[in-house]
């Protein structure tokens, strides 16, 4: 166990009710770093939406989950430089990234959409697409204009969320530290124009299956029957099985 993440469970440990770790304990804790009976995971977002959504979603029996904003030494080192070309490569590197900086089991995603008449974007700049610091608003005009015109037949897009889990203990086969990747994906189509307010990103201009042509987006589903079928949680229902193997 580092120095920074015996800190860590001792500090998040006593938060839990649970008695800090014994002076000069040099054994190497179990997968998960159970905190009594409370494996600690990070999860890589600094976001009391997200954490809260990933929680409900994975509906883990034994895990405490807690977020960046929990853990200062997470941050310390700043942020991760995703630059990845795919969204599982981007998961991967913050779950890497966290995990070494904070000495703790580590679950990160990185999501976004893909409509098939961009071949595929905007993908990874999903969140940038109308800019770098782009609002939801300016990147769904800005998809609306580009595909004006085309029939619901060439609308077609797609939801994807990559959830990576990283434990810093654990080597890969090729050196540094192991990365296991789920994923999760919705099918739909572009909308014509914005319809609803629930939601977030894309959701408001996003018709997904089984939706016709003209039917309701996902800013007008309600958050339990986004939740039933959406790519996070799809994603997160995988990941979960693999969690609750390994003692969360």
């Amino acid at each position: 166990m580092t120095r920074a993440s015996a800190g860590v469970r001792a500090r998040v440990g006593r938060a839990a009710g649970a008695p800090p770790d014994a002076p000069g304990d040099a054994a190497r804790p179990a997968i998960g770093a159970p905190i009594g009976d409370h494996p600690i995971l990070l999860v890589a977002t600094g976001s009391a939406h997200k954490l809260r959504e990933l929680t409900e979603l994975l509906h883990l029996t034994r895990a405490r989950l807690v977020s960046l904003a929990d853990i200062p030494e997470a941050t310390a080192a700043g942020e991760p430089i995703e630059d990845g070309a795919t969204f599982a490569v981007n998961a991967a590197i913050k779950a890497r990234f966290y995990a070494r900086a904070s000495g703790l089991p580590t679950l990160a995603d990185d999501s976004g959409i893909e409509v098939d008449a961009l071949d595929g974007g905007p993908g990874v700049r999903t969140r940038r697409y109308a800019g770098d610091d782009a609002t939801d608003e300016q990147n769904n005009v800005k998809l609306l204009a580009t595909l004006a015109g085309l029939p619901p037949d060439a609308r077609g897009a797609r939801y994807r969320c990559v959830l990576a889990y990283a434990d810093p203990r654990e080597a890969g086969p090729r050196g540094g530290i192991r990365v296991i990747r789920t994923r999760g994906t919705l099918e739909g189509r572009i909308a014509t124009g914005p319809r609803g307010d629930g939601g977030f990103g894309y959701d408001p201009i996003f018709e997904p299956e089984p939706e016709a042509p003209g039917g309701r987006t996902l800013g007008e589903w309600s958050s339990a029957e986004k939740n039933a079928v959406s790519h996070r949680a799809r994603a997160a229902r995988r990941m979960a099985r693999i969690l609750a193997n390994r003692g969360y």
